[in-house]
């Protein structure tokens, strides 16, 4: 926490933050995880520090949304609002330390983060330049090393945009994932609550800490039971023609055509996919009648607010008087597109994008506000619209500034995007989803195997090599394709095997179990550790029936061998 502090003290940039935590009281607060620790609390974020955009609850601390004159107290509020919101409780449960709240484009309405009565915040490296918003302070605390963890909001690509620019990381879940009780709105439809971080595997465990926290949330969408935890060992990644990459500057156009090449040199496939019709579905958001949740949000207070930011006022009042039937209207063409869009990822693990276009001057963003940030949220506008999970990583340099990029993936199918994500950054992701079921596999599953594409085709996902107790036998059926079965015959009286642990989702491994050919079974194996996980079985009849290769200690040893 003095660390943190000496560092906000070094960096002088008093733009970043709207409210910040003195010291002393951040100190105590501090003690007391350390205190938690020592009484042998589990606090995965013990000693982190965060800092939390100024449109999301945190009690003791007002709440602006970059507008003094909206300033609201989350402990004057009646019933179970009177707290921090349900997603920063949970960081804070796991040991995290708020430093305080960070400036923002007013009202969550913009991608420059320059649109604010409390300053523009500059980028953290190249001052000259817009920070990225609106979730702009929160991104700047992580890049400039003060923060840990950032935590922004995302409509229409403020937990993306700002990320590209820093040179970190930014995640944005599937809509309704993360709780967005506590959140003033910018559209409720499809505002999310994300995180910046300087690497991935931060990222991903701040992300699964804040998910399903609140059963009261009526956004709240919680995991499907099928869900897919891994990506394939050959991933296909959708691209853009190059017609749709027509908005980018030269520069960021020749950092994306080296990124497509990074993701190929990772072993995965690319097809090029049109995807001319999510740009036309980004429009909506702000040139259609989608804005009118925009006005229903914050309109009416902006409408006699003497310190809003013009722009931002400009744009939420375009809200007003739309009717329901243009509306309804609007949201049904965004269904149909969302059709359209997965028919276009039909085959693929994820799109590849660039993150932005460019990475403009403060000086040009206030020369043309509304413009420039129309072409910033090119690649990240239809995002939400179109029911999509996002990760935002850095991939190099362009114009002389951080250049990103962007992995997208289907709703729910986050943990694809998280994982290629790694692959790109030649890291480890961790998994974002908290649930699923370890499966042993001994034979055709196993990697390299005719069967381990059934593992791959329910998103399973690889956690380790294993080896049984000594309690099993291992023989080879007279099947087709080739594979063993393995029986308990007791304590010492077999030997150990080798074999892989898997993970799927709960709804995965149902469907796994009902496509099981006999004379196979799942059921409980005892692992070397002792432990016991699900695992692949046979029948007596086969077992007794197959030819006994427990000498070799596993099927790979055995097909070795040629037996």
């Amino acid at each position: 926490m003095r660390l943190a502090h000496a560092r906000i003290a070094e960096v002088d940039r008093p733009e970043v933050w709207i409210a910040l935590i003195p010291l002393d009281e951040a100190l105590v607060a501090a003690r007391l995880v350390d205190a938690r620790v020592a009484a042998g609390a589990s606090l995965p974020l013990a000693g982190l520090t965060l800092a939390v955009k100024d449109n999301i609850d945190v009690l003791g601390l007002p709440t602006t949304a970059g507008c003094p004159s909206f300033a609201t107290d989350p402990a004057g509020r009646p019933g179970p609002a009177a707290a921090s919101a349900p997603a920063i409780q949970a960081l804070l449960d796991a040991g995290a330390v708020v430093l305080g709240k960070t400036n923002l484009d007013q009202f969550a309405t913009g991608l420059v983060g320059i649109r604010s009565p409390y300053g523009a915040v500059r980028h953290a490296t190249l001052p000259d330049r817009v920070s990225g918003g609106s979730s702009s302070g929160s991104a700047v605390a992580v890049a400039l090393g003060i923060a840990d963890i950032g935590i922004g909001t995302d409509t229409a690509g403020s937990g993306r945009v700002p990320a590209a620019f820093g040179g970190i990381v930014g995640i944005k879940t599937t809509v309704g994932l993360v709780p967005t009780t506590g959140v003033v709105p910018a559209c409720r439809s499809y505002d999310v609550v994300t995180t910046f971080t300087r690497d991935l595997g931060l990222g991903v465990l701040a992300t699964r800490l804040m998910t399903g926290v609140d059963p009261g949330d009526p956004a709240r969408r919680p995991w499907p039971a099928d869900v897919r935890l891994g990506l394939r060992a050959e991933p296909v990644v959708a691209v853009p023609r190059d017609e749709d990459l027509a908005a980018l500057s030269p520069g960021w156009r020749a950092a994306f055509a080296t990124a497509v090449e990074a993701v190929r040199a990772t072993g995965a496939r690319t097809r090029t996919i049109d995807m001319s019709g999510m740009l036309d579905a980004a429009r909506l958001l702000y040139d259609g009648a989608i804005v009118a949740e925009r006005y229903e949000a914050v309109g009416p207070f902006l409408d006699r607010a003497a310190d809003a930011d013009p722009t931002v006022a400009a744009i939420i009042a375009a809200g007003r008087g739309i009717t329901a039937d243009a509306y309804v209207a609007d949201r049904a063409r965004l269904a149909a597109a969302r059709i359209e869009a997965l028919g276009l990822l039909d085959g693929c693990d994820v799109l590849l994008l660039p993150t932005t276009t460019e990475h403009p001057t403060i000086a040009a963003a206030q020369a043309d506000p509304v413009a420039l940030n129309r072409r910033l949220g090119t690649y990240t506008n239809f995002v939400n619209l179109l029911d999509l999970a996002a990760v935002a990583v850095p991939a190099g340099h362009a114009d002389g500034g951080p250049f990103g990029v962007t992995l997208l993936a289907r709703a729910f199918e986050d943990q694809l995007a998280i994982d290629m994500a790694a692959r790109l950054l030649g890291t480890t992701g961790g998994l974002v989803v908290p649930e699923g079921v370890d499966v042993l596999v001994v034979g055709a599953h196993l990697r390299g195997q005719p069967l381990n594409g059934q593992l791959e085709t329910l998103g399973a996902r690889f956690v380790r090599s294993v080896r049984t107790s000594d309690a099993y036998r291992l023989v080879a059926l007279a099947t087709l394709p080739r594979k063993p079965g393995l029986l308990r015959v007791g304590a010492g009286a077999g030997a150990p095997i080798a074999g892989e642990i898997w993970r799927l989702s709960p709804g995965a491994l149902g469907r796994f179990l009902c496509d099981l050919p006999a004379p196979m079974s799942l059921g409980q194996v005892e692992l070397s550790d002792g432990t016991w996980v699900v695992g692949f079985g046979c029948t007596v009849e086969s077992g007794a029936a197959g030819t006994d290769i427990t000498s070799t200690g596993g099927w790979l040893a055995a097909l070795s061998a040629g037996l």
